[in-house]
This record gives C-alpha cells, sequence and structure tokens, in this order.
C-alpha cells in the first residue's frame, strides 16, 4: 500500500538522487522534478519525472496539480523559495528542506562568513546542537539566506509542516563539488607527498548522500515543525579522510603535517581545513526521527572514489567539476607552490 505520493525538486542533484531511491523504496508514489527532467538509473520504474523550472513563474504550482503528501526540496536557497512553498501550503501536507550547517555562528559572532579574516574562524562547541545561534536572516551570503529561508518556512509551520535539515559536507556520487577530489586527483597524478596545515587535525563533518536520503525518509513519514542536524555518525580529520582514500586506491603517500594554518599561498589548505573542529551534534535527530545512519564515512568511500575516477578519465577536473573550480579556485591543485615549499623545507631538515 503506498505511502502516499512525495515530489522531490532537485531530484537529479547528489541527495535528490539517493532520496528518490529511498522513497520509492520505502513505499511512496514519487514525482522526480528537475530542470532536464532527466532519471537516474537507479530509480524504480515507478518513478515519475517532470521537466521544471521552479524559479519560473508559477510552475512549481501548475505542476504539482492537486498537490502531493510531502515535498522534498534540495534547491531551496532563500526567502522567495520559502514563500513559493508556503503559498502551496493547501496542496502540500507538509515538505522536507535541505539547509546548510552554514547558518551557524559562534558566541562570538563568527560564521563561515567571518573565516578569510584573521581568527575569523567559528569557534563552536564539540558536538553543536541545533540550538546554537545563527547568523542574522538576509540576502548578502548563502548562509543568511538560508536563515532565512528556515525562519519563514518555520513560521508557516501551522499550515505546513517542515523539516529543515541542517546538511554538513555532503559527500557521495553526483556531488558537484566533491572535496575528496582534492586526495584523488593528487593520487592519480602520481604525488606521492602532501602538506595539511592544522596538523591534518581539521574536522568538518560529512553527510552520504544515503544518509541524507535517510533523514528525508523518516521526515517524510512523520511530519512536523523542526530543524535537525544531517551527519554521518563520524566527523574524521583531514589526514584520516586521506589516510581511508589512499587504502581505496593502494596508495603510500608521506603526509607533511604543520602546525597552524598555512606556511605559505595556499600550501596545505584542503576543502576540509579550517582551525576549529566543525562537529554536528545528531541527538535531535535520533530522537524525534529515530535516525540510524545508513553508512559511515570510510564505509562509503569505495564508490565515491570509483566515481570520481571515472569522472577524471578523460576530462580535466576543471571541465568536469566547474562549480569545485568556482568555488574554490585552480590553487587547489597548485603543484608548483605545494613543490618550491617541500624543497624549501626538505632542505631546512638537513
Amino acid at each position: 500500500m503506498s505511502k502516499g505520493h512525495a515530489w522531490v525538486l532537485g531530484a537529479t542533484g547528489q541527495i535528490g538522487r539517493a532520496a528518490v531511491r529511498a522513497l520509492a523504496a520505502d513505499g511512496w508514489e514519487v514525482t522526480a522534478a528537475s530542470r532536464g527532467g532527466g532519471r537516474d538509473g537507479g530509480w524504480d520504474a515507478g518513478v515519475r519525472t517532470v521537466a521544471l523550472d521552479r524559479n519560473e513563474e508559477g510552475a512549481l504550482g501548475r505542476a504539482l496539480g492537486d498537490g502531493c503528501d510531502v515535498l522534498v526540496d534540495m534547491a531551496a536557497f532563500d526567502g522567495g523559495h520559502a514563500r513559493q512553498l508556503t503559498g502551496l501550503a493547501g496542496r502540500i501536507g507538509s515538505a522536507v528542506v535541505i539547509s546548510s550547517g552554514a547558518v551557524y555562528e559562534d558566541d562570538r559572532g563568527r560564521s563561515f562568513d567571518t573565516q578569510a579574516s584573521v581568527d575569523g574562524f567559528p569557534r563552536y562547541q564539540v558536538p553543536l546542537p541545533e540550538t546554537q545561534r545563527t547568523v542574522a536572516p538576509g540576502d548578502a551570503t548563502y548562509g543568511t539566506r538560508k536563515v532565512l529561508l528556515e525562519r519563514e518556512l518555520l513560521a508557516a509551520g501551522g499550515e505546513l509542516p517542515v523539516t529543515l535539515l541542517r546538511a554538513g559536507a555532503v559527500h557521495g556520487p553526483y556531488c558537484r563539488t566533491p572535496r575528496e577530489l582534492y586526495v584523488v586527483k593528487r593520487l592519480l597524478d602520481g604525488r606521492r607527498r602532501r602538506v595539511f596545515a592544522y596538523g591534518g587535525e581539521s574536522r568538518f563533518h560529512p553527510v552520504h548522500v544515503s544518509n541524507a536520503a535517510e533523514l528525508i525518509r523518516l521526515a517524510a513519514r512523520r511530519p512536523g515543525s523542526r530543524v535537525l542536524n544531517a551527519a554521518d555518525p563520524e566527523a574524521p580529520t583531514v589526514a584520516e579522510i586521506a589516510s581511508a582514500i589512499d587504502d581505496v586506491l593502494g596508495r603510500e603517500t608521506e603526509t607533511v603535517l604543520v602546525d597552524g594554518a598555512s606556511p605559505e599561498g595556499h600550501v596545505g589548505v584542503t576543502p576540509w581545513s579550517g582551525a576549529h573542529p566543525v562537529v554536528y551534534d545528531m541527538t535531535a535527530a535520533e530522537e524525534q526521527l529515530g535516525y540510524r545512519p545508513v553508512t559511515g564515512y570510510v564505509e562509503s568511500l569505495p564508490e565515491t572514489v570509483e566515481w570520481l575516477a571515472g569522472e577524471l578519465a578523460e576530462r580535466d577536473w576543471r571541465e568536469a567539476f566547474p562549480k569545485m573550480l568556482a568555488n574554490y579556485g585552480a590553487w587547489l591543485f597548485d603543484y608548483a607552490e605545494e613543490d618550491a615549499w617541500l624543497e624549501a623545507y626538505d632542505r631546512e631538515r638537513r
């Protein structure tokens, strides 16, 4: 017997693909909506696909027709998207919306928005609960827009119950900004030495797409207005992540650890690097939804590494992952800068 009709917006994105699979397997009739209207090969044959640009005036309402029992939104980013959903409250039973850990600020007002400034990296309590204060809502940054989204949706809880999932560092196949690329590409390029700032101890709590999908599945079953963290069962250090990827590819690498920030330019900086740990508390999800992770970080790596290697097999990384280039820059693989620093480092040790 069907649990009802589930709509997934952003269905062909990294979390969306897994969410569609999880909901269909759980007995929902699923409509997978994306701009291209594409289909993942792993989806059940009963999944219906729809091509939809949610930013086109009235398009979502027309596509929804009589409505759905739950709407899962992977691509809501601001107050406008919140109002789009609340405007359809009469046709949506409940919603599950992906937010971000970027909303948090520490007790001195530091957040991901301030991390580039001197002593600007946030120092959160470990683990970080959902009760931690957030940045002010607004249109200035990704984090402030997500807070605006959250507050407008929560304010409409009486008409539209919404579970907001504050995702950590998302990983798994189909990621547009895969942090693991930093390690995998180096190994495939034959690099046998690497440098990590902060002693390789930086921790930025990841969440695998299947764990995010499990949270979505559980929230769809238990509608309510709530904010929950979304993360894996463990938060490995940068050094632990790199070592695990070495094991997947069967490589041995010498790691040079540097105390504190980068010794020069971007040497030792990774997509996980930070002066203080970012580790999310998953107690609320466990208590409110009965959440149990589907996989752990290390267990999930082989599939991710295989997918990355396939994407890099015939294309330059900048072509394969243009959003990664846009978000971070070409310095991610500035081997000349790294080698120059390592040569100086070796001379000083002689």
